[in-house]
């Protein structure tokens, strides 16, 4: 998925300190993946969090996928 966060994933200064939300809400990106790796299906995040949409939670592991892409690999000790 060649993904445009822009708008989906939003990240301003005074909502959940700076970190990225989805579409504005109080849904951090976190929330929906310490969700996923706790096990949850999705159809149980979206049941927790009404106003999420499929696509949030796909866009979600999107932009944490290419934020590991971009991490700088340290040198082997």
């Amino acid at each position: 998925m060649k993904a445009s966060y822009s708008e989906i994933i939003t990240i301003e200064t005074g909502k959940r300190g700076g970190k990225p939300c989805i579409r504005g809400l109080q849904i951090t990106v976190y929330d929906v993946l310490d969700d996923l790796a706790a096990g949850m299906s999705e159809d149980e995040i979206l049941a927790d969090f009404p106003d999420l949409l499929s696509e949030d939670i796909r866009t979600c592991l999107a932009f944490a996928a290419d934020r590991e892409r971009r991490l700088v690999s340290l040198p082997p000790l």
